[in-house]
């Protein structure tokens, strides 16, 4: 089975990235063939400044490799890198309904929060389309909010099949129900678009000032409270030793939890979490070259499988003669 998964280099990663698409994705490096990407042409549509994404890129690499992605034992490279991937996208295009692009959500919610549209941005679904289906992913884990542009992908591949017969793996997509939703600071989910993220990588200061700023109510401290619909107790649960947990969650439940308290707690428990992936980033980060070459080789090995699907699609739609 080929599972699929990137994410776009537009600030670091942070823990709805981590809990959402890093772990489920990691746990299928020795168990299937594992494709992971960095997402610069996504990217585009929302970051103008070249030196940012440029940076982002490399520190995007970073953090996965530092997280404990394995190019020896999956393929990794950044999108760009793979041109065949526009050349799909502009396939695709040409076969998907208006219609089904004017229902995307994700694009109505963007615009809705003041982000300037243009077309990259309601075309997104089919570069992302293009994206799965060059490499004939045959899962891919998402986050609660890609849902639908899952499905969006599965919609133009079913149609390419049937203009121009079986060509591509319709792809499935994998949202786990405990992770599918991790909530910011804000209690919104948890997203660069929001601005309410807690990055993993943050200096202990910056951590500290993230967490203490969660937003939760100001039920006492001796009254009962409901861990399900508190911000800090949804972040809380997955990162805190599992014997604390249930001892917090009792806590909430009798009465008793104190946020302030458990905010200190949560900071001291993240920078425990991350400390040898912290440093492993900054050895990393210090040879820029060394990860330049990764991605050069897996973008190789990536372009080889992107080729071969491009030959049998350009032959198919007759651009091939």
């Amino acid at each position: 089975m080929r599972v699929l998964s990137g994410i776009q280099p537009t600030g670091g990663l942070h823990l709805g990235n981590y809990l959402g698409m890093m772990q489920p994705m990691l746990s299928y490096m020795d168990r299937s063939e594992l494709f992971v990407f960095i997402v610069n042409l996504h990217a585009l549509t929302s970051v103008f400044d070249s030196e940012k994404l440029s940076t982002g890129t490399l520190e995007a690499a970073a953090d996965f490799m530092a997280l404990g992605l394995d190019p020896d034992r999956s393929i990794f490279w950044v999108q760009s890198d793979v041109p065949e991937v526009v050349e799909l996208s502009w396939i695709l295009t040409c076969i998907t309904p208006m219609g089904l692009l004017e229902r995307c959500h994700s694009y109505k919610d963007k615009i809705a929060k003041g982000i300037s549209p243009n077309h990259g941005l309601f075309a997104y679904p089919v570069l992302m389309a293009a994206d799965i289906l060059l490499y004939q992913a045959h899962l891919v884990p998402v986050g609660k909010d890609q849902k639908q542009h899952i499905e969006v992908s599965r919609d133009i591949a079913i149609k390419f099949n049937g203009v121009y017969g079986e060509t591509f793996v319709v792809p499935e997509g994998e949202i786990s129900d405990e992770v599918a939703t991790i909530p910011g600071v804000d209690g919104q989910k948890m997203s660069k678009s929001y601005g309410n993220t807690i990055e993993i990588f943050l200096d202990e200061k910056a951590l500290k000032k993230k967490v203490m700023s969660i937003l939760t109510d100001s039920t006492p401290v001796e009254k009962p409270k409901n861990p399900e619909t508190c911000n800090l107790f949804q972040v809380y649960r997955h990162f805190a030793p599992p014997d604390r947990v249930v001892e917090v969650e009792r806590l909430y439940k009798e009465g008793g939890a104190a946020y302030g308290t458990l905010k200190k707690e949560l900071v001291g428990i993240l920078w425990d979490y991350f400390r040898t992936q912290r440093e492993e980033r900054a050895r990393l980060l210090a040879d820029p070259g060394h990860i330049r070459n990764v991605l050069a080789s897996g973008a190789a090995k990536a372009r080889a499988i992107a080729v071969k699907t491009m030959e049998d699609v350009k032959r198919k739609v007759g651009i091939q003669y």
